[in-house]
């Protein structure tokens, strides 16, 4: 195996990668080789939290026999390092769903009118959850009681967050006996600060159990609402069609990259670059037209809303750069290298940052407003014109695309199931009842630098529908997926297990369903819930044949993702060495301990085979408590039958055309 594919399992990425590398071109992939990970802080042995400090507890009764200055045990260190990612991971959602919320408020003060409520029929069924009379009512001002309800989730002292209570109750009872219920997204991060500095809480099943109360901060608090109010000012996703590859950049046309995660700036780039001006103008400039292309989750969102095409995930940024084709990468916040600026000196591209809180040397700054969004939009759109006419000729160019059919929210992942009349997850229910689909895997997190980046993704995704697994995707995961050609429906007819190719073909589906950014891991929250109250699989959450899998996990955020789907009741596996490893202590405790209080467990494994085992072991274990028909290849039991597309259409011929469910259009299915 050569040298490219050990970096990366991506041959257009590779491809890209060899020529950068002929020319003395650093990236991530050549630093990762050069700067080796700290063995002890690798493993959680390392205590940096005040200044008699650092202190390394190593040796060989480490677990029993080592403590820092202060007394604290290996096992208070390991677990103290783990919860401050969760608190840091948590406020990197939980402020991207306090933007959101300022949006819909401003919004509906009408102060930012470059956006306005797109989804209404969200809007009420979030108005629902939350308590608030929607009925008769301007939209506009249950906008306003919406967004002032759940700006309370972020500072509240007391109480529970708003949406604990779309668990289920057995769920939600688990957490009042642990005393996990978050109170304020705020409030859970601060605590998990305060208990971990020195001289506090020096119990790691104590901290670890608040981490959990954090992590659930985040996922049924900042990143649900984030995905909740993103559906309802651009639209909830439906499927649409798009491509992905660092192939997507046009030779002819000025290319702007919108790479980061929060939506907002990203979706008035999207309606400015087709403004009959702004092309005009670029054509002035010696283009054919504007080519708009997204980078990690920014792509996601902007993918799932218009089928705006896809340069891939995190390991990519750089290698877009040595395409030589970008005028401008525009970015906001999360996952943005501060290399980029530097690398960009080598080409022609601008980096145009856009949030207060994403300042680097060397970029170019145009704050971000809601106020003014347009506005800042075409500023940007057109600094990224002026600089067409600068491309220089040394590049690397790959040309292959591959298809991609994404939009796959809980509404639409309903409404497939059923059409209009019927829509339910009672088919789903049935069909991993039967057999025919052996349980659901989440597969979501980064790709890395460190392994063979998006190797594992694409590894884990194969071989898990060809065990007839449905497998739900976001994130870089997603983005993982899409550029090696997985996410169509024509995967299940090549890959998919029997069954799975059954309900795939059956439904229209691919066997690998993009559900969206990394916030949007929230949609697989609300789906379990949906699936556990719909009946017939467990009553709760913890329990069903489901696992949750970051192979190539990078950052604090996928930590506090994985700690509130153990908490919710998924067992996750996360790829790579355990930051926790050095002590069996904490290792025991997210492994076995929280598997007994709330059926969700946290494994770190760097073998990919052996994260494969692991999961279908959950799997079957789940199918065999719940006393499941045993998974047997191409054998089912008795099932209802899944209407295809076209018996849906039957049913739903005499009614008039609409709008979709849940502002889903229906061409997209």
């Amino acid at each position: 195996m050569d040298d490219k594919v050990i970096k990366t399992a991506n041959k257009e990425a590779a491809q890209v990668l060899e020529w950068g590398e002929s020319r003395g071109i650093e990236t991530c992939f050549s630093r990762a080789e050069k700067l080796k990970s700290c063995p002890i802080g690798e493993s959680g042995a390392c205590c940096k939290v005040c200044h008699m400090g650092p202190c390394r507890l190593v040796g060989k009764n480490a677990e029993e026999e080592a403590h820092g200055i202060c007394g604290a045990s290996l096992p208070v260190v390991a677990a103290r390092n783990l919860a401050r990612m969760v608190a840091a991971g948590t406020a990197c959602h939980g402020d991207h769903g306090r933007d959101m919320v300022f949006t819909l408020l401003a919004v509906a003060e009408g102060e930012a009118k470059d956006f306005q409520v797109k989804d209404v029929k969200k809007l009420y069924k979030v108005a629902g959850i939350l308590g608030i009379e929607f009925e008769g009512r301007p939209v506009n001002d249950v906008a306003k009681d919406v967004a002032s309800r759940l700006l309370e989730d972020f500072g509240r002292q007391r109480g529970e967050v708003n949406y604990v209570k779309r668990a289920p109750k057995k769920t939600q009872e688990r957490w009042k006996k642990f005393g996990i219920v978050p109170r304020g997204i705020d409030r859970e991060v601060a605590e998990v600060l305060d208990r971990t500095t020195m001289g506090m809480d020096a119990d790691a099943d104590s901290i670890l159990t608040h981490a959990l109360r954090a992590a659930l901060a985040n996922g049924w608090g900042g990143s649900m609402i984030s995905t909740d109010l993103t559906d309802i000012l651009f639209g909830t996703p439906g499927p649409v069609k798009a491509e992905a590859s660092l192939g997507i950049f046009k030779d002819d046309e000025v290319n702007i990259v919108i790479h980061g995660h929060e939506p907002t700036l990203a979706e008035m780039i999207v309606d400015v670059v087709y403004e009959p001006e702004m092309i005009a103008y670029a054509k002035s400039k010696g283009a054919k037209g504007i080519n708009l292309g997204g980078m990690c989750c920014t792509a996601n969102e902007v993918m799932m809303r218009h089928g705006i095409p896809t340069a891939g995930g995190f390991t990519n940024q750089e290698l877009g750069l040595m395409t030589g084709l970008i005028e401008a990468m525009v970015v906001d916040v999360q996952c943005i290298m501060p290399a980029l600026t530097q690398l960009a000196k080598k080409f022609h591209t601008k980096i145009i940052t856009t949030s207060e809180k994403v300042k680097m040397p060397g970029a170019t700054h145009m704050q971000f407003d809601e106020h003014r969004a347009k506005e800042i939009a075409r500023e940007i759109v057109r600094t990224a014109i002026d600089n067409f006419p600068n491309r220089i000729t040394q590049r690397s160019h790959v040309a292959e695309k591959f298809p991609v059919i994404a939009g796959f929210s809980q509404e639409y992942i309903e409404y497939m199931q059923g059409g209009r009349w019927r829509a339910s997850f009672r088919p789903l229910n049935d069909a991993i009842m039967a057999g025919r689909i052996r349980g659901v895997v989440g597969l979501a997190g980064c790709d890395n630098p460190r392994v063979p980046a998006t190797g594992i993704h694409k590894f884990l995704a194969t071989e898990l529908i060809k065990n007839d697994v449905l497998v739900v995707s976001t994130g870089c995961s997603s983005a993982s997926c899409g550029t090696a050609g997985f996410l169509t429906p024509e995967m299940a007819l090549e890959h998919a297990g029997p069954g799975l190719r059954e309900v795939c073909v059956a439904i229209g589906i691919p066997p690998i369903l993009h559900l969206g950014a990394c916030v949007d891991n929230t949609r697989i929250l609300t789906i379990a819930s949906a699936m556990a109250d719909e009946g017939g699989l467990s009553d709760e959450i913890g329990g069903m044949p489901a696992v949750g899998i970051a192979p190539e996990f990078i950052t604090e955020k996928a930590i506090s993702i994985g700690c509130y789907f153990a908490a919710s009741g998924v067992p996750v596996i996360f790829g790579g060495e355990s930051p926790v490893g050095a002590s069996k202590e904490v290792t025991k405790i997210m492994t076995e301990v929280w598997f007994e209080r709330f059926m969700g467990a946290l494994h770190f494994e760097p073998d990919p085979e052996k994260i494969l085992a692991m999961a279908l072991n959950y799997i079957d274990k789940a199918r065999e408590a719940l006393k499941l028909r045993k998974y047997e290849p191409g054998k089912f039991g008795a099932e209802r039958v899944l209407m295809d597309m076209a018996a849906r259409r039957i049913l739903e011929k005499s009614a008039a055309p609409h709008a979709g469910v849940g502002g889903i259009n229906e061409a997209g299915s």
